[in-house]
């Protein structure tokens, strides 16, 4: 066996370097991640896109994380996104009747995620938003983002991050409306069309 002596600074080996993934895959998602609205509510807004690499190909193992506030734009502080049996330890899922505002979502095999929550309510001087959370093979760390409803244009041109950015950037954090209803947003990682990522300190 050979032995190193670390006491030197020139013997020492550097680290291996890791990302974020995709071996996360496997204990994190949990059923029913996408389903953050409650049954029925009448401020439910579905909300999907897909999360693409820096060459533009759909990524089939990314984890995006959602959270929101209500209607009222209050911070949800109800426990139970990922409840669990106490006896088998098993997912039991979210209880259809409480609001949580947080969801976790894997991308499909073409790199799609869905995820179906409520109206998010505005807060201070930000126009409404859902905070976003991406993690995905290759990144070195997790990536924070938002995506802002198109639906006021006054709180939209109004809001302190948005107006720091020029119209091109502003657009890679706005959701477009679709003739469904559903909000349509796209992350990609690198770029033409990258996505503004928030750095937090």
């Amino acid at each position: 066996m050979t032995k190193i002596d670390t006491s030197s600074p020139e013997n020492v080996l550097p680290t291996p370097s890791h990302t974020v993934g995709p071996f996360y895959g496997y204990a994190l998602p949990f059923r029913g991640g996408e389903e953050i609205a409650p049954l029925g509510h009448p401020e439910t807004v579905p909300v999907h896109g897909y999360v693409y690499d820096g060459e533009g190909r759909p990524l089939p193992d990314a984890l995006v994380e959602v959270w929101g506030p209500d209607p009222d734009g209050n911070l949800p502080a109800v426990d139970g996104s990922m409840r669990r049996d106490p006896a088998s330890g098993d997912h039991l899922g979210r209880n259809g009747v409480e609001f949580t505002g947080f969801g976790r979502i894997q991308t499909d095999v073409d790199g799609h995620w869905y995820a179906r929550t409520l109206r998010p309510g505005a807060r201070g001087r930000n126009a409404p938003y859902l905070s976003v959370c991406v993690f995905a093979r290759g990144l070195l760390v997790h990536l924070f983002t938002r995506i802002y409803l198109p639906d006021d244009e006054a709180a939209l041109a109004a809001d302190p991050l948005l107006a720091q950015l020029d119209e091109q950037r502003r657009g890679t954090l706005i959701a477009a409306r679709e003739d469904s209803g559903a909000y349509r947003f796209d992350i990609r990682l690198q770029g033409e069309g990258e996505t503004v990522f928030l750095e937090f300190r």
